[in-house]
């Protein structure tokens, strides 16, 4: 254990898949995912916990616990399950979390339920993972916790007595005060968040939305500092308010990326798309990634410069989500209906415009894409971060890709002097930087591309976790931590 005591991790799924057997046996599946790579080494290094619910019923936790128990050696770190029942998942994940905190923090207020009982089940939710946390903690524990499930875990911990450091992370992003005062249970979330003694953002954009609600809420906030980390004195407490962009494992891309299977997975997308730019997409099925007006864009590029006709080809690759929801369901069948206009408007004999798959791919496909692609198309209309930007560039070995970027997308502020950058909703303005992305000189895509891998290598997700750390300790020099500040005007 080192001096700074253990780090117990909080989310809302644990690390790990459970699944049971036809005989009655666990079976037990390891996450991936740069997260878990970064955090797994500081949790075997202070014998630390990670906590979240591992799909089961509450009544199965025990047996759950027990099972997870005897892979403690084999992970390195403990592991504690929480457990949520069948209505709690619907009213706790499918409904506050999915039905309103995600469409309202993504800009999306018609696609928000405020439904009363979906606010109880939360709280409820939290006060069951505040339970197992404070059964769990022991002084000097550095308490980490994660995302927009658990917003109200700090203030639960508190209430039973917990005295020890919080740090929450958001990772989505943060509402401006025009939409997040529509929340009906605004005071009382903002509340909670305060009894974090660190919370730490995506972007400025996002800080600066929080720091503006705060203020509005509670104008006896004071707040003061600069950089990276500032304080608010509330209530004769500092919470700290920090921005701490997230990024990826680089060497989970690069690496394989160069390896004789994935290399031979490029060389055959090459020839399935002979003499051809490759245009790659990847995107959950979410209204927040934009799909429909990538693909309008598209359509548009096609049109308006005949020359890119039979030139290039667009792969979409869609990732299924939230299946269950009708409106999701709506959505995948209005891309498809894109797709088809598409495809029947331009596709020529030995040319089709546009390849669209919808399901999963493993990392090594991915990364083969990836390295495939001459151009990646990254426009969603709002995203906390998108890490398909990063893991793209981590890819591109041969140093020639070109990244259109939505101005809206976290990554921006780190990426926007090499990217070119669109708004999602300007169709012409996506079509003219396809033309632009297929068109740019390969001296110029190299010089671009090598400096946003330069960004990437030098801030990633490790680096993420150490200066989290650092400020959860105070540690943080703010006049050391210039931030990358998106500035709309650099278009």
């Amino acid at each position: 254990m080192t001096a700074r005591g253990r780090l117990i991790v909080v989310s809302n799924r644990l690390p790990l898949v459970m699944k049971q057997q036809s005989g009655g046996a666990w079976h037990l599946e390891r996450g991936s995912g740069g997260l878990v790579t970064a955090l797994e080494p500081v949790l075997r290094e202070t014998d630390g916990i990670w906590v979240g619910w591992p799909g089961v019923d509450p009544k199965r936790i025990p047996e759950v616990d027990d099972f997870l128990e005897g892979k403690e050696e084999e992970l390195g770190y403990q592991v504690r399950g929480v457990g949520l029942s069948p209505r709690e998942v619907d009213d706790f994940y499918l409904g506050f979390a999915n039905q309103v905190v995600w469409p309202l923090f993504h800009d999306f207020l018609n696609q928000c339920n405020f439904d009363p009982a979906f606010w109880k089940a939360y709280q409820a939710v939290n006060q069951r993972f505040a339970e197992v946390v404070a059964d769990e903690a022991e002084a000097g524990d550095f308490i980490w916790a994660h995302d927009y499930h658990l917003m109200s875990l700090g203030e639960d911990l508190r209430g039973k007595g917990v005295k020890n450091r919080l740090g929450f992370f958001l990772h989505i992003p943060f509402p401006p005060r025009d939409l997040f005062v529509k929340l009906p249970w605004r005071k009382e979330v903002m509340s909670a968040l305060l009894s974090y003694d660190l919370i730490g953002f995506q972007t400025d954009r996002d800080r600066t939305n929080f720091v503006h609600c705060l203020q509005a809420l509670r104008p006896d906030a004071h707040i003061e500092g600069s950089g990276r980390v500032v304080r608010a004195e509330v209530d004769g407490r500092t919470v700290r308010i920090g921005v701490f962009p997230i990024s990826i494992d680089v060497r989970e891309f690069a690496g394989p990326a160069a390896s004789p299977e994935i290399s031979e997975r490029v060389a055959r997308l090459w020839t399935e798309f002979p003499g051809r730019k490759l245009i790659l997409g990847v995107d959950r099925l979410d209204y927040s990634k934009g799909i429909p007006h990538k693909l309008e864009g598209y359509r548009l590029a096609l049109a308006r410069y005949p020359e890119l006709q039979e030139k290039v080809s667009l792969v979409q690759l869609v990732v299924p989500s939230r299946e269950d929801i009708p409106e999701y369901y709506d959505m995948k069948r209005e891309i498809e209906r894109l797709v088809g206009q598409i495809s029947g408007e331009f596709t020529r004999p030995g040319w089709v415009p546009i390849h669209y798959q919808y399901g999963r791919w493993d990392r090594p496909e991915l990364i083969a894409h990836y390295r495939a692609a001459a151009v990646a198309l990254v426009t969603p209309l709002k995203d906390g971060m998108n890490l398909v930007a990063k893991e793209f560039c981590a890819a591109s070995l041969e140093g020639n890709g070109a990244l259109i970027l939505s101005e809206h997308a976290g990554a921006t502020a780190q990426l926007q002097h090499d990217a070119i950058l669109v708004n999602p909703f300007d169709v012409e303005g996506v079509a003219e930087a396809i033309f632009r992305a297929c068109t740019m000189s390969d001296e110029e895509r190299q010089a671009r591309m090598q400096r946003m891998r330069a960004k990437i290598e030098r801030e990633d997700i490790f680096w993420w976790v150490e200066t989290f750390r650092k400020a959860s300790h105070d540690e943080v020099d703010d006049e050391a931590s210039p931030l990358d500040v998106y500035m709309p005007s650099r278009i």
